[in-house]
């Protein structure tokens, strides 16, 4: 099949990690960006953040609000990229008007066009399916209608997560749940006659936490390359591609076809939950999922159709909920080091 199309300015920085005795970092990828959490009490200033992007090479970030402090760090930064999520709390009233949008707009982009490189807003973190999930897309087609109009290169999406599938094994069965089919694909539909790629996040960490006994740890983190789910004629060697697979088929049941997808997150645990979440673990899956990215080689649904993606995240962040939410990040916050060596 033909790749769907992929925009030049999706493209996300990749980063290999090589943590030494004088923790030096090397970039050595193209593929992937990072996802930039600010829940915790320990954090280093955004001003440190973005130094820190600039010394090892990251070109696209991803923040969840349109947070002051970060844009205002990221002003004359224009080789930094950064996509801003429109806070759950706020869908409501933005819903409701399109004034509210625009105003908005106003406060929370306009300020930073001149000198910050915004490259798309995202409406909604994983709230379809859900009680605040209809309220998405009224506010994707008020924003995409606002920049259209300001003729601004900024794409206007939604982030969902894997729980709008309710059946995704084999991923040729992969079907959406009916609120998922209520409440999402209209949005897809829109996206698809914009030509703006659909966010996802994907974490094999979860299937495999969930059922370790029946899920092989190789087949989470990329880690075989013998076939385990043959699915017609695809064979499939990891979960993610899996994961992905049924996404797609889920959408062509439902008439999306040749939607662009980009995940907005993915990423494994260093700890909180036992033998499943070391730091080994975690560098093997972060590691492997770049490599996997870099090969092109896409999934057995889409063969050689890059795949953009963010790792989750970049510090650990001591105000999420204990256990595993604390603790997805690459670096710790107090010294900026690298938890683990990424390959």
């Amino acid at each position: 099949m033909e790749c769907p199309r992929i925009f030049i300015f999706f493209l996300l920085s990749a980063i290999l990690f090589n943590y030494n005795n004088d923790v030096s970092i090397n970039v050595a990828a193209t593929n992937v960006g990072l996802n930039y959490g600010l829940l915790g009490d320990n954090l280093p200033s955004p001003y440190e953040v973005i130094s820190l992007y600039k010394s090892i090479g990251v070109t696209k970030i991803r923040i969840f609000d349109p947070n002051t402090e970060v844009l205002n760090a990221l002003r004359g930064n224009t080789n930094i990229s950064v996509i801003v999520g429109v806070k759950d709390q706020d869908l409501a009233a933005l819903a409701a008007s399109e004034v509210a949008v625009e105003d908005w707009f106003a406060t929370n982009i306009e300020p930073y066009l001149s000198d910050v490189n915004i490259s798309f807003i995202t409406v909604g973190n994983e709230v379809i399916p859900g009680p605040i999930g209809p309220q998405v897309l009224p506010v994707m087609q008020s924003l995409t209608n606002l920049v259209k109009s300001r003729c601004l290169p900024i794409l206007i999406s939604t982030v969902v997560a894997m729980s709008n599938l309710g059946q995704s094994y084999p991923p040729s069965a992969g079907m959406f749940t009916p609120q998922a089919r209520e409440q999402l694909v209209p949005v897809l539909t829109f996206l698809s006659q914009t030509n703006t790629p659909i966010l996802v996040n994907i974490y094999p960490y979860f299937a495999y936490s969930s059922n370790p006994v029946n899920i092989s740890l190789d087949y989470a983190i990329f880690n075989t390359k013998d076939v385990v789910v043959e699915d017609g004629p695809m064979q499939y060697s990891n979960i993610f591609d899996a994961i992905f697979d049924a996404f797609v088929w889920a959408m062509e049941k439902e008439d999306v076809m040749d939607l662009s997808m980009v995940v907005t997150e993915t990423g494994w645990p260093s700890a909180g939950n036992g033998y499943l979440t070391t730091p080994d673990i975690a560098a093997t899956y972060n590691g492997n999922f770049i490599k996997h990215v870099e090969s092109g080689i896409g999934t057995p649904k889409r063969p050689n159709c890059s795949i953009e993606g963010y790792l989750f995240a970049t510090f650990n962040e001591n105000q999420k909920p204990a256990g595993t939410e604390q603790n997805f990040g690459l670096y710790n916050p107090t010294d900026l080091k690298p938890i683990y060596k990424l390959f």
